[in-house]
């Protein structure tokens, strides 16, 4: 047997072994899922006797079985699309973007946000080497904008909380928004605010694809560490979210939120925003506070709002934007965007009654 036809053959072999591994978890994952419901209502108030309509009993059930949910949710959809994005890679992303004209190039960049890693951490270097890539300033922040708002995490767990629709609008929202806001920025000509070191950086630096596209095997294993990676992550601002959301979905009454963010209020969306952009947290943190808020009657368009203003426009990534970026730039971008949020938000709270 020649050297290649082994090596074909291992392939085929280690393809085979995967695929059987995945199914029998996805299997397991649908068998799970559909289960925790029932068993969080025998567990709670079968076999620890709270009542279903006291505060305990909403509470203990709203944590545990929000907890498992968004758990197995993120595990499977982030697998899935760790998966996909072996297949894309910020280098190749900013090679496709590179020399794309505004307009197709900001509807592009948009879309590749949702699928390329990104996040707050990493907003300096992605942003550096999309500009030296030759990726027009528009372009950049179309995919700057979509990348933290429309991630894995968020479309998830507004799945998860609220149901595919709510999951499809915000994903809409996000990109428009994204679009939207990164050409109007593009047709700014602000590239004079963009600091000056950015531009003398070479592409080379930056990194490259590498020239063996990965087997099956090793994108299987490659989304298991990124479902480890995440979680692991990610369960403290979760378990924190979930516990504020338990805490008011037992205690706090309707009334007092219908005073203060009715969907009659105006200037509850503005507030909503304003409060969000100080907040550092991210989507795990941040969205099962969101659905216990709006179980308690908040409109959905002003929880979004705040939503996208904590992700989008927090305080700690303007202030590692700052290195790459000059002052005015920065407030023209959280003026833009946070306008966009703005208009988000009342056109969910009009469209959602």
């Amino acid at each position: 047997m020649s050297t290649r036809t082994a090596v074909a053959t291992g392939t085929r072999r280690g393809f085979d072994a995967s695929w059987l591994w995945v199914g029998a978890a996805t299997l397991a994952w649908i068998a799970a899922y559909r289960s925790i419901l029932p068993f969080w209502n025998w567990a709670i108030y079968d076999v620890v006797g709270l009542d279903p309509d006291g505060h305990w009993g909403q509470a203990a059930h709203f944590f545990f079985y929000d907890t498992t949910k968004i758990l197995l949710l993120l595990a499977g959809i982030i697998f899935v699309v760790a998966v996909l994005r072996s297949f894309m890679s910020v280098a190749r992303t900013r090679a496709m973007l590179g020399g794309k004209r505004e307009g197709l190039g900001n509807v592009l960049a948009a879309g590749l946000g949702v699928v390329t890693p990104f996040c707050s951490c990493s907003a300096v270097p992605a942003f550096i080497g999309f500009v030296t890539a030759g990726v027009p300033l528009g372009v950049t922040l179309s995919f700057l904008i979509a990348s933290p708002m429309v991630d894995v995490v968020a479309v998830t767990l507004l799945y998860g909380l609220f149901g595919w629709q709510i999951a499809a609008l915000y994903v809409a929202s996000g990109l428009v928004l994204a679009t939207v806001a990164g050409f109007l920025l593009g047709r700014m000509k602000l590239e004079r605010h963009v600091e000056g070191f950015v531009y003398d950086m070479q592409v080379g630096t930056m990194g490259s694809d590498g020239d063996t596209a990965p087997t099956w095997r090793e994108r299987f294993a490659a989304g298991l560490d990124e479902v480890k990676t995440v979680v692991v992550k990610i369960w403290p601002y979760l378990l924190v979210g979930i516990g504020i959301g338990a805490a008011i979905h037992g205690w706090v009454p309707e009334s007092f939120f219908e005073r203060i963010a009715s969907p009659d209020n105006v200037f509850a969306v503005p507030l909503a925003v304003l409060m969000g952009i100080p907040l550092y947290s991210n989507v795990a943190g941040i969205l099962p506070l969101v659905g216990a808020l709006q179980a308690k009657g908040l409109a959905m368009g002003t929880l979004l709002a705040f939503m996208m203003a904590v992700v989008a426009l927090s305080l700690p990534e303007m202030i590692l934007l700052r290195r790459v970026l000059k002052v005015r730039l920065i407030a023209i971008y959280v003026a833009v965007v946070g306008t966009g949020i703005l208009f988000t938000g009342y056109l969910f709270n009009a469209i959602l009654g």
